[in-house]
């Protein structure tokens, strides 16, 4: 149930009579009625809606956007409607509507009956995969990965409520360059942890994390490794370590309320032919060209700057060629939109990727990429480089030991992912309300307080259809009351948008005007009736944040 869609109908379907009957008054000489926006003005004195039709009718018309939307206005005064108050022009000609409050009386029953369904919608179709972290099996998660955790995992929350069938993934990036380093990392340091002198690769994986995975194959196998060929050596111990790296990432993850729906292995790619496959394709397409001795794809053809390389002169496939093949591989599983959370070192690759669909017959608004930028760390107002542990590098588990997972997920995505996120661990982790999380989980405790109150005082509420809402007129009341109607529209836009941080923001606006409400009226008081009205208010205020602090992953504590 979404009360702004529904209020958007009843505007739309005025607004479109409207139009009608001064065509056939021949009062507007237009052809068709082009689409056109209702939205919540941002000023209160704007009404409570507002709409954008008489500009885009001005050209057709050939008349004044402004005196259009005075012809339209005189025709809906016409007709009145309970539900709208008055109407007026504004501006250029924009319409206003102030709406009678009876349609936001019914918000708190509704929430009472949707309970944790509120906000969700079977308005979307179609299956959707939201790939995200995906980060190389070869070191702990960082700050990057973290960030990519918290908006991929809280976007698919979102898709879920919209109504899509959504599937999280992992790409295991276990072959290539970056997994031959590794290999050569790991085979340095068995060797020198089983009393061999052999000089680390410049190149290598210097982390303490590689020292700790080789003294745990040790403590399980002993120098068993040191009488076999190399190429031999680095296969058995890479295999381990890969293995456990992804354990400890799955591990790490969960923690942080991450769980994937499927582990995808880059390496599978490569041994059931798929990358060869899809190469192959391109080739017959005329879009693969020889250079150098290696194999270039016409990515410029697609938009792209310059052409890109997908097999190498040594014969060697480049990470490109696997995405390639990856993202086929996505479409041909079925999914109907394929969402990619990607750092902001990834932004020039998204075209090409975009191009290499287009090329492979898969239409290229089917994959969207959300580009997030940097977190930096900052402590006593300084900012933090080095880890307690690693020595490189503050790890996922290190920031969820300090802060919690809570404060973690909510700082980032509170800010839109295309921008930089400096984040205050001092802030994260003060019990005030200074920080935006504690803010908004006081709110919610707070209300919990409330109820404990009532039943420490043998108050219950009465029965929720016999609750007259109307009692609800104080100005803190009606703020709290059109926030709550805005929830399931907020989860809309936020899906169509890619926009996490606008749940993060709702929920920030929502804790404010309960706090404001709460520091200006008594809940329990001595009128039995706007006492009910203000608890069944407390409880669809109380629901409203918990369901959108689940879809941050953040919890919505009793007790603060």
């Amino acid at each position: 149930m979404n009360p702004i869609e529904s209020i958007q109908e009843f505007l739309r379907e005025k607004i479109t009579e409207a139009v009608n009957q001064a065509v056939q008054n021949e009062l507007l000489a237009i052809e068709t009625i082009p689409e056109f926006v209702i939205e919540a003005p941002r000023e209160k004195a704007h009404g409570d809606f507002a709409a954008n039709i008489a500009m885009l009718l001005a050209r057709q018309a050939r008349m004044a956007p402004r005196k259009i939307a005075e012809i339209l206005v005189d025709i809906i005064k016409q007709s009145p409607d309970t539900q709208i108050e008055r109407v007026e022009v504004a501006g250029a000609g924009f319409i206003n509507f102030f709406l009678s409050r009876a349609w936001l009386y019914d918000i708190p029953k509704t929430i009472h009956q949707l309970g944790d369904q509120y906000g969700c919608s079977s308005s979307q179709r179609g299956k959707v995969q939201v790939e995200f972290v995906s980060a190389n099996p070869t070191g702990n998660l960082h700050m990057g990965n973290a960030r990519g955790g918290a908006i991929g995992d809280s976007l698919a929350n979102i898709l879920q409520r919209a109504g899509f069938q959504v599937e999280r993934e992992f790409y295991v990036n276990d072959a290539g360059n970056q997994i031959e380093i590794f290999a050569d990392s790991l085979e340095a340091r068995y060797l020198q942890l089983t009393g061999h002198s052999v000089s680390f690769p410049e190149n290598g994986y210097a982390g303490q994390d590689v020292i700790d995975t080789v003294k745990n194959f040790i403590a399980e196998y002993g120098p068993s490794l040191n009488e076999l060929a190399p190429e031999e050596r680095r296969s058995i111990i890479v295999e381990y370590a890969l293995k456990e790296k992804v354990e400890n990432i799955k591990n790490t993850l969960s923690n942080f309320g991450i769980n994937y729906d499927v582990w995808f292995h880059e390496k599978t790619l490569h041994e059931n032919g798929d990358v060869d496959r899809v190469l192959t394709e391109l080739e017959e397409k005329g879009l693969i060209y020889e250079s150098e001795g290696a194999l270039w794809f016409k990515t410029t053809r697609f938009g792209d700057e310059k052409d890109e390389v997908v097999k190498r002169a040594n014969g060697l496939p480049t990470y490109f060629a696997a995405d390639i093949a990856y993202h086929r591989n996505k479409f041909q599983r079925g999914f109907d939109w394929v969402i990619n959370v990607w750092g902001a070192d990834h932004h020039g690759h998204v075209a090409r990727m975009k191009g290499a669909m287009e090329a492979l017959g898969i239409d290229p608004d089917r994959l969207d990429v959300v580009i997030m930028q940097l977190v930096r760390l900052y402590r006593n107002g300084h900012p933090v480089r080095m880890g307690k542990r690693t020595g490189v590098t503050v790890t996922l588990d290190e920031l969820v030991e300090e802060v919690s997972k809570d404060a973690a997920r909510f700082f980032f995505v509170m800010r839109s992912p295309d921008s930089h996120l400096d984040f205050d661990l001092d802030l994260a982790k003060q019990q005030s309300q200074e920080n935006p999380v504690y803010y908004v989980q006081y709110a919610h405790a707070r209300i919990c307080s409330i109820f404990r109150q009532a039943k420490a005082a043998h108050v219950s509420m009465g029965e929720v259809d016999q609750i007259d809402t109307s009692l609800l007129s104080e100005e803190e009341e009606i703020d709290l009351l059109r926030k709550l109607a805005d929830f399931p529209e907020e989860i809309q836009i936020a899906a169509r948008t890619l926009a996490p941080h606008r749940i993060a923001r709702y929920v920030l606006d929502l804790a404010g005007l309960f706090h404001s409400f709460y520091n200006h009226h008594r809940v329990l008081n001595e009128d039995q009736n706007l006492q009910d009205a203000r608890l069944l208010l407390m409880e669809a205020t109380g629901i409203t944040i918990k369901n959108a602090l689940q879809i941050l992953g953040v919890t919505a504590p009793e007790h603060m």
